[in-house]
C-alpha cells in the first residue's frame, strides 16, 4: 500500500514504474523494481490505477479517479498534461452516431512539444 500512497501524496500526476521505484528508495524503503511493476500490474487490473502507454515506448501510471480526460505529450521531455474539452467529447459522439457505433471508452493522445523552453529542457538539444 506504500506504492498507493506515493501516487497519492505525489505532486506528479503521471508517474513511470522507475519513478515509483526512486521514490520509495527516497523515502528508505527496501524493494526490487519488478516488484514495482508487478504492484502497479495488480493495481491496474483492479482498476485503481491507470496506465498510459505513450509514443516512444514508455508507460505512465496515475491513480484512477473516475474522470474521463485526455492527454497532450511533449515528444522531446515526456511531459504529459491532462484536458477535457466538452467541444471534443461531442464531436466524437457526433462522429460514433454517423457511423452508427455506440463509444463505450476512448482515448485521445495528442504529441507536440513545448513551445517554452524554460519548461522543456530537451527542447534547445532536439529541435
Amino acid at each position: 500500500m506504500k506504492i498507493l500512497e506515493l501516487l497519492e501524496k505525489s505532486g506528479q500526476r503521471h508517474v513511470s514504474a522507475e519513478d515509483v521505484y526512486k521514490m520509495l528508495l527516497e523515502a528508505g524503503e527496501e524493494i526490487g523494481l519488478a516488484t514495482v511493476y508487478r504492484v502497479l500490474t495488480q493495481f491496474e487490473a483492479a482498476g485503481l490505477v491507470e496506465r498510459n502507454n505513450f509514443e516512444g515506448g514508455y508507460s505512465v501510471f496515475e491513480l484512477n479517479r473516475g474522470q474521463h480526460h485526455d492527454h497532450i505529450v511533449c515528444v522531446l521531455c515526456g511531459k504529459v498534461a491532462e484536458f477535457y474539452d466538452e467541444t471534443i467529447e461531442k464531436r466524437q459522439q457526433k462522429i460514433a452516431e454517423k457511423y452508427d457505433f455506440e463509444i463505450g471508452d476512448h482515448s485521445l493522445t495528442i504529441y507536440g512539444h513545448c513551445l517554452n523552453a524554460d519548461a522543456c529542457a530537451k527542447r534547445n538539444e532536439k529541435v
